[in-house]
């Protein structure tokens, strides 16, 4: 026990990273470049995966071959958390969108983990509730807010603004016709609106990639 008046340290925070390293699946690493297919909508769906390092994208496609990005995911997410639910196979495609790196965890592996260790249990548990939320949050977007600003959103999200870790105020290449599908809207309401934007001094592109300034935020919370 700690001596009397002793302020009681805090626990670490759980690296899930070096959880799953330590349980022998470190060796499990796989690497993607830039606009390579992570698992394509259909597959097996038979693991987990842990993102280390790079930005994924994943979207759906219709039976009549619309497709539609439905989220962004980065370092620290879960990716392909379906398998867990009896899905027999991905119900997205999942595309890396720069230089990615991923742990994979067999499902049946992961499932034995998540029943026995209490606190991979709980850190994968907040993420499945961050996701809900996510997507609550994507559905009152595209129903209430204008164009305008569900692009300022999904710029904030891409650059993981409101996120536990630092933002990343450069973000990866992606196109306008990638931004709209993200929005909803068309490719020429998103390059006018990005012009605006840039105007206000809220974004800043250049050879580097596009610069996500907080001030962005005043699109997002102005009524």
């Amino acid at each position: 026990m700690p001596p009397k008046g002793a302020i009681p340290r805090k626990a670490p925070p759980f690296d899930a990273e070096t959880f799953l390293e330590s349980a022998g699946l470190g060796k499990q690493v796989v690497t993607f470049a830039r606009g390579n297919v992570i698992f394509s909508q259909g597959d097996p769906a038979d693991s987990v995966m842990y993102l280390r390092a790079g930005r994924v994208r994943l979207s759906v496609l219709s039976h009549s071959g619309k497709e539609a990005i439905v989220a962004t995911l980065g370092p620290g997410d879960f990716l392909g958390e379906g398998a867990l639910a009896g899905h027999p196979v991905r119900l997205e495609t999942a595309r890396a969108t720069m230089a990615t790196t991923a742990l994979v965890v067999p499902r049946e592996e992961m499932s034995r983990l998540l029943h026995t260790e209490h606190a991979l249990s709980d850190r994968f548990i907040a993420h499945i509730l961050v996701r809900n939320a996510r997507l609550e949050a994507d559905l009152v977007d595209q129903i209430f807010n204008l164009s305008e600003k569900r692009l300022a959103r999904a710029l904030l999200l891409l650059a993981r603004y409101g996120k536990g870790d630092t933002p990343q105020r450069i973000l990866p290449a992606i196109s306008q016709e990638a931004l709209a599908e993200m929005v909803g809207t068309t490719r020429s309401r998103v390059n006018f609106f990005l012009n605006k934007f840039r105007k206000l001094g809220f974004i800043e592109y250049d050879a580097k990639g596009l610069t996500i300034n907080p001030s962005l935020l005043t699109v997002v919370v102005h009524d």
